[in-house]
């Protein structure tokens, strides 16, 4: 399979796309209410690679997944870089070029952080209750505090099973 992003359509040619993920980034994005309507999107800011070590991180996997094409096991397939280009070489071109070519792999985290009462930044507190609203509670992937090293669906029914109780619990 390969493809310029998931959603668009395949190429047409004989083709793999190697992908890569930072299991650990250190950017960190922001999601804002915009309008007291309920039916206005949020403004939504990513900030993907907004933080040194993680531009590092990128461009040291474009290098691996190059080294990996590059093996003899794949030598009679005759592989060439199609994106980013074998042109781009220091960490500042690969960066900015995983930038322009990467995407989401759809598990953002920590919209909705839970932490301690001193956290600032926690929108809710350790039994997932929205601070200042009574009777609400984020039950999702919002409320982790950090993304988890692997998909996020495990960690996320672990939190709805033990929101559950609570809730059964408070009744």
């Amino acid at each position: 399979m390969s493809l310029d992003a998931f959603g668009q359509p395949l190429h047409d040619f004989p083709a793999i796309t190697a992908s890569v993920c930072n299991l650990n980034p250190s950017s960190r994005g922001t999601v804002r209410i915009r309008s007291r309507d309920s039916r206005t999107a949020p403004a939504i800011a990513p900030n993907y690679l907004s933080t040194e070590e993680d531009r590092k991180v990128a461009a040291d996997s474009l290098r691996v997944t190059r080294r990996i094409a590059e093996q003899q096991a794949l030598a009679k397939y005759q592989p060439e870089e199609f994106k980013p280009g074998v042109q781009f070489q220091t960490d500042e071109e690969l960066a900015k070029l995983a930038g322009d070519i990467g995407t989401t792999i759809f598990h953002p985290v920590g919209t909705t952080r839970m932490g301690r009462e001193d956290d600032n930044m926690a929108v809710v507190d350790p039994k997932l209750r929205v601070r200042g609203v009574a009777g609400l509670r984020v039950v999702d992937a919002g409320v982790m505090p950090t993304i988890t090293s692997g998909n996020t669906n495990s960690p996320t029914l672990m939190i709805a099973e033990k929101a559950a109780s609570w809730i059964l619990e408070s009744k």
